[in-house]
């Protein structure tokens, strides 16, 4: 099968304007009412700053005159005091916020990406799909709660500002627009290459984590095969890569910056040299002019949040398009309950039959068929083999059984019933499956064996234990059963791992048990005495093997022989060796893998 990432689909998908907009509301609604409050008691605060330059300008006019000035200290006094209070309460409830709604994301995404169907996963490298969750969710931080609170106040208090500076002067309020509209219509041309650059950035952080988990995949193959430098070197390109990006980001938005602070700038040179000669001739006051040049450097706050909220737009639209991009992969169904693994429907008790109707299947569009109308059945109880040189379809029977993948052509019935018919939790809970590779997940050794049944007993776990061989094993680790056995398993062996995956079938009681080359890592002895386990299990459940030893599946029930993806022929050992001449070669070469 060809698991090589198709990049259309890692490249994050570019939305308009409406559609990000639509998306950034969908995170941020429910913390409305919080990002509301956050809001009021910005404005509230901006209210405070913004009755500060009329204050001075009463100041300068009681003292001009001669009156006293102590009402108006303590009023700019408390005017400060009650600023900084409001914009305190306002910072730790966006800040609350903020993580709320990244938190939020974090769920909805966990949650979908483990139901992606595996046609996904196979296509999308896993790093990619981490930093999603991690990296890009980090970015509505900013833009659902600040972003939003900040452009608000900011544009507020912009306009509050400039009602205040027309009530003063519309001539110097005309200059100082003139200023603004210049440096402005600039800045607007750096936002799309903010969120260009973010979204590479982005990308490569996901490269950075695909690169990481292929390392310490295989870590051990990575040490022995003296290619660490190598793997490093992967790694640090990806990290070079989003550098890049990050550096050309921050380009863009310190120009973005440091144009606010230009405008207001330029705009207070012209109103300075306008203004005073305003002054020389007795239109206005001087402290008219004070007070405007007050509200022109208070113009700088609300400016900057307008371009920090801009700025972080952008940063979120890029975020925004791989959040939406994952979002929109394709899923399995949600339960409609908690699936309870040991649950079987009252209704269907005992072994399962199976039946491939005339099955197709292609891995993706535009690979060859991997089935081609398969056609076999299993009654019912015992075990059935499956035999055939590599790649004629064997593992993908299992896969199409267990509905990882859908056919596209025929059916796959379970009981008389098509598996797309069957409720996902139902049809699982029935199976018992090990895989060729036989993973072993980090936690204790308990946790593992717990893993598909987490309703068994001591009594059960007992059980299993001594039916799959491992009593030596819990007896040999340090804390039995509740010992670590490291990421992956590392550290088992390979036949401890495959006993601990049998073992954690056999304790989900199923009544259908999917065996994909369960034993090939275990020695003669371990092997005999599970081959035995699994011929009593096959007495009251259907039992289906795929193996490469004679030995397992000589005393099968039945053996499907296939090839290059069709049935070749189903019957006992004695019967194909006989009449089926690819069978009774593979089966004098013991099945292209030597019996030990």
């Amino acid at each position: 099968m060809n698991t090589a990432p198709d990049p259309s689909t890692t490249d994050a998908e570019h939305l308009s304007a409406r559609q990000t907009l639509k998306a950034l509301s969908a995170h941020a609604r429910p913390q409305r009412w919080a990002i509301a409050l956050g809001l009021l008691c910005a404005l509230a605060g901006a209210a405070g700053a913004l009755l500060q330059p009329l204050a001075t300008k009463a100041l300068v006019d009681r003292l001009t005159s001669g009156g006293t000035i102590t009402t108006i200290l303590v009023s700019l006094t408390a005017l400060v005091l009650v600023g900084m209070v409001f914009e305190a309460i306002g910072t730790y409830v966006l800040e609350r916020t903020a993580e709320s709604v990244v938190l939020s994301a974090r769920r909805s995404l966990i949650g979908r990406l483990l139901r992606l169907r595996l046609a996904e996963v196979d296509r999308i490298p896993p790093g990619d799909l981490m930093s999603r969750v991690t990296s890009d969710t980090t970015l509505l931080r900013a833009v659902t709660t600040r972003a939003v609170v900040a452009g608000a106040t900011g544009a507020v208090a912009f306009v509050a500002a400039l009602v205040m500076m027309a009530a003063l002067d519309a001539v110097l309020l005309g200059v100082t627009l003139g200023a603004l509209l210049l440096i402005g219509g600039a800045t607007a041309l750096v936002m799309p290459r903010i969120a260009r650059a973010t979204e590479r950035s982005q990308e490569a952080v996901g490269e950075i984590s695909d690169a990481l988990e292929r390392v310490f995949g295989a870590f051990r193959t990575v040490k022995a095969s003296g290619a660490e430098a190598r793997e490093a070197a992967r790694v640090e390109a990806a990290a070079h890569r989003a550098w890049q990006h990050g550096v050309k980001s921050a380009k863009w938005e310190a120009v973005a910056s440091s144009a606010d602070e230009l405008a207001v700038q330029l705009a207070f040179l012209a109103v300075l040299g306008i203004g005073g000669g305003r002054v020389a001739s007795g239109d206005i006051p001087v402290s008219t002019l004070i007070a405007f040049l007050l509200y022109l450097f208070y113009l700088m706050e609300p400016l900057s949040k307008l371009v920090d909220a801009a700025t972080q737009y952008q940063e979120g639209a890029a975020a925004i398009s791989r959040i939406t991009q994952a979002e929109r992969l394709s899923t399995e169904p949600p339960p409609q309950r908690q699936p309870t693994p040991r649950a079987k429907p009252a209704a269907v008790t005992g072994p399962a039959t199976v039946r491939f109707d005339n099955v197709s299947f292609r891995y993706r569009a535009d690979l060859a068929d991997v089935h081609h109308e398969v056609g076999f059945e299993v009654p019912g109880a015992g075990m059935t083999a499956f035999v055939g040189p590599s790649g004629a379809g064997k593992s993908t029977v299992f896969a199409l059984i267990e509905r990882f993948y859908e056919p596209t052509g025929g059916r796959v019935l379970v009981d008389g019933k098509d598996v797309r018919d069957w409720p996902l939790p139902e049809l699982r809970a029935a199976i018992g499956y090990v895989e060729q590779e036989t993973p072993v997940l980090a936690g204790t050794l308990r946790e593992n064996l717990l893993f598909a049944a987490p309703d068994a007993t001591d009594d059960d776990i007992r059980a299993v234990v001594t039916r799959a061989k491992l009593d030596a094993l819990v007896e040999r680790l340090p804390e039995g059963l509740q010992t670590p056995v490291g990421h992956r398993g590392s550290k088992l062996s390979g036949g401890e791992r495959q006993r601990i995956a049998i073992a954690r079938a056999l304790l989900r009681k199923p009544r259908l048990l999917l065996l994909d080359e369960a034993t090939s890592q275990l020695d003669a002895v371990n092997e005999l005495a599970l081959r035995d386990v699994i011929a009593e299990v096959a007495q009251e459940t259907t039992v289906l093997v795929i193996a490469h030893r004679l030995s397992t599946v000589i005393n099968a029930d039945r053996i499907v022989v296939m090839e290059a993806g069709r049935v070749r022929s189903v019957g006992t050992h004695g019967d194909l060796v006989d009449r089926d001449p690819l069978y009774a070669q593979l089966a004098a070469t013991q099945l292209l893998a030597p019996a030990p």
